[in-house]
């Protein structure tokens, strides 16, 4: 039978244009929702619905037994749920359904994985990995010290505009996700870095260009840094520091950020607020990071541990 899902359709748009310019969500989070909502209307057609509030919870539970068949793992298969819960939020607030299709969905489990960090003496190494002597060097040791200091996004860092920072006062101001500002304070390193860069490295690089640029970082040619080449700066980076390429990335410099922050003794709120995160459970994660260093410190340096600091029996034999 031939299904005429123009009404589906029509409010999967709606809210499709909703969600990118009434809320303000990324491109990306905007064209995800945009991939798992055709895959549930494609689904939809076979079972033939074509109206938003003709949807049952039966539907929504089948879509997901179907995404498990496909192959689709638990958390592919969650992130289609928020968007199916996310239309039909919408739909319920136009009137478009009456009755919520997802109430007693369980959203599939998975546990978040923690972060990936670096220890304070990796990534000291990595801010003297820099060549100080060459002018790139220098653009890459205060791009270092600006992500490491301020937890930045890597977005947030090649986009980060002159007029973004307050070299008097201390902080950047960042314009983040869902293009929500924050304002970051800097400690006193990335401040001497930062000036020395915009003295005597950031006018040279500026001449190169054709066309000026507000970009904090730029380039050989004068251009705005991209995420690119600072991807790879940062991997040859590692190399010279001898840390393993697939250790580091941008990301991972931030996580050290934040995981530092709270063993240091940071509140959390504080952090989150920081880090740009809107929900205080993205940021929880670290707390785990901050546990699980813990963890290996007992287990390497207690006698109790299982680690090597065991104390001996006579005779040089450890104790069991």
């Amino acid at each position: 039978m031939s299904v005429d899902r123009a009404g589906l359709e029509r409010a999967v748009e709606a809210f499709l244009a909703h969600a990118a310019i009434e809320r303000n969500l990324s491109p990306r989070t905007v064209e995800a929702y945009a991939r798992d909502l055709a895959r549930f209307t494609g689904y939809l057609e076979g079972q033939g619905i074509s109206e938003l509030a003709a949807l049952e919870r039966r539907h929504v539970t089948g879509f997901v037994r179907f995404l498990e068949r496909e192959g689709l793992g638990p958390r592919s298969r969650a992130r289609a749920l928020v968007a199916i819960r996310r239309l039909v939020q919408y739909g319920a607030g136009r009137g478009l359904c009456a009755v919520d299709p997802l109430d007693g969905v369980e959203t599939p489990r998975f546990g978040k994985p923690l972060p990936r960090t670096l220890r304070p003496d990796e990534i000291q190494a990595l801010l003297e990995a820099a060549d100080l002597e060459d002018p790139l060097g220098r653009r890459d040791h205060a791009m270092l010290e600006v992500l490491y200091a301020a937890g930045l996004r890597v977005s947030e860092l090649v986009s980060l505009p002159l007029s973004g920072l307050d070299r008097r006062a201390g902080w950047v101001r960042v314009l983040g996700k869902g293009r929500k500002e924050r304002i970051v304070p800097l400690g006193e390193p990335a401040l001497e870095a930062i000036e020395e860069y915009l003295v005597e490295v950031r006018p040279g690089l500026a001449r190169a260009a054709t066309r000026e640029s507000d970009a904090v970082f730029l380039s050989r040619r004068g251009r705005a840094m991209t995420r690119q080449n600072f991807f790879e700066r940062l991997r040859g980076l590692a190399r010279v520091a001898g840390i393993p390429r697939e250790r580091v990335s941008p990301h991972v410099l931030r996580h050290a950020f934040a995981s530092d922050l709270l063993e240091g003794g940071a509140d959390l709120r504080a952090v989150q607020t920081m880090l740009g995160h809107a929900d205080l459970s993205t940021t929880e994660i670290y707390t785990h990071v901050s546990r699980g260093r813990l963890r290996n410190t007992v287990e390497t340096r207690h006698p109790r541990g299982g680690g090597r600091h065991r104390p001996r029996r006579p005779g040089g034999k450890p104790r069991p």
